[in-house]
């Protein structure tokens, strides 16, 4: 990506935004996305490529970040259980049903492993409230789904990296598919993920107080955002989780202050910029990227997918509050319904799939239905959910 691309790019991006009270049933991302695709058929755009190593450690630190310290304490406290259950146990689930789903329909079509039809659902699972929270706004449904897809999303991204690096390492060795060694891994570097974000949120946060200037606020801000990732990427564990924590625990910090609303306003003067900016690149180099690996010839095939992967999601989120009756109601069958088309492919498969690319070639099949599946999801998943949250709301809808 030229530098020409780049303020084309984020000039695109701001005019969509200074225009998105216009739009909010048909929010800036997929605009951008469809952007880049009609962008793809222009041949100075074709060629557009992105560094995973950029959007990894360059612009995802930031996104997870202002989830996390704009996210409501009070919402974490309530539903912290849930958010957990739901990013842990429940993407878990969800990862290995739609993988053996997606592996028992796509292996009567193509040549296609388990660990392969695994790898593409490790791609599914993780969800972006950014590309629909515009849209469940607008469309006033309950704000306790909202914090709930909020919750679940901004630890999932966390999780479903550490799902992702465990299985498509085993796929590129060649190795057979172990239950054991994945949970095994998977607890071992979420877990040490979120300590190492918990004790470098709190420590630095605590600086806060002794920083009066706006500026030096800011700064403190940045430093926890990449520093607790890239400390924890360098020992072995996961950078996203890490981040995250550290997040929640600066928003804590700022809640306890009695100047609680200067601090916040200090960060948003700064991150407000900097979310849309990235937002704006991302997505549009994901349309025109896309076009670049998707084969059309398995349309019918990603189709599918992204249906097994609505299927699946419903199920996973069913089962885990099944236990609970205080989740059964909170949830009930609006809720989950909501949940499941609510839950976008967004941003993080996007990584996910630029990592993939380094290490598969161009024509590979499994980018061509993971692209596919995401691409859809973010499409068709963002029309639906405002029209399917109205007709749900309705009083004979329950």
């Amino acid at each position: 990506m030229t530098p020409e691309h780049l303020i084309i790019f984020l000039a695109i991006g701001y005019i969509f935004y200074a225009l998105d009270k216009r739009q909010k049933q048909l929010p800036v991302p997929i605009l951008l996305v469809v952007t880049g695709v009609m962008l793809s058929f222009i041949p100075y755009f074709s060629d557009v490529i992105i560094s995973r190593e950029l959007i990894y450690k360059g612009f995802l630190p930031a996104l997870l970040f202002i989830s996390a310290y704009r996210f409501s304490y009070q919402a974490l406290r309530r539903y912290g259980m849930l958010f957990g259950l739901l990013s842990t146990a429940g993407m878990l689930a969800t990862a290995l049903l739609l993988g053996l789903a997606v592996w028992s329909i796509g292996s009567l079509f193509l040549s296609l492993s388990f660990i392969g039809a695994l790898l593409i659902a490790s791609i599914l699972t993780p969800t972006d409230p950014v590309s629909v929270e515009s849209v469940l706004e607008e469309s006033n449904v309950n704000k306790k789904y909202t914090s709930i897809l909020e919750g679940e999303s901004m630890i999932n991204d966390g999780t479903s990296v550490v799902i992702f690096t465990i299985v498509s390492s085993m796929y590129t060795a060649g190795e057979s598919f172990s239950l054991f060694h994945l949970v095994k891994e998977f607890l071992f570097v979420s877990i040490g993920g979120v300590l190492i974000g918990s004790l470098f949120g709190w420590v630095l946060s605590k600086n806060i107080y002794f920083l009066k200037h706006r500026t030096y606020q800011v700064m403190i801000s940045i430093i926890i955002a990449y520093g607790s990732f890239y400390l924890a990427e360098l020992i072995g564990v996961s950078g996203v989780l890490a981040t995250v924590t550290a997040g929640i625990m600066f928003s804590y910090e700022l809640q306890k202050s009695d100047d609680e609303d200067y601090y916040r306003h200090s960060q948003e003067g700064f991150w407000s910029i900097i979310e849309p900016t990235i937002l704006s690149l991302v997505f549009i180099v994901l349309g025109i990227v896309s076009m670049q690996y998707i084969q059309w010839k398995h349309f019918g095939l990603f189709l599918l997918i992204f249906l097994l992967s609505i299927v699946v999601r419903f199920l996973a989120m069913a089962l885990i509050a099944l236990p609970s009756k205080k989740w059964r109601e909170l949830l009930y069958w609006k809720g989950t319904v909501i949940l499941t088309f609510a839950g976008v492919r967004g941003t993080m498969s996007i990584v996910l799939l630029l990592t993939l690319q380094a290490e598969l070639s161009a024509n590979h099949q499994i980018l061509s239905l993971s692209f596919g599946a995401v691409l859809l999801s973010l499409i068709l998943q963002t029309i639906i959910i405002y029209p399917l949250s109205l007709i749900l709301k309705k009083p004979g809808s329950s």
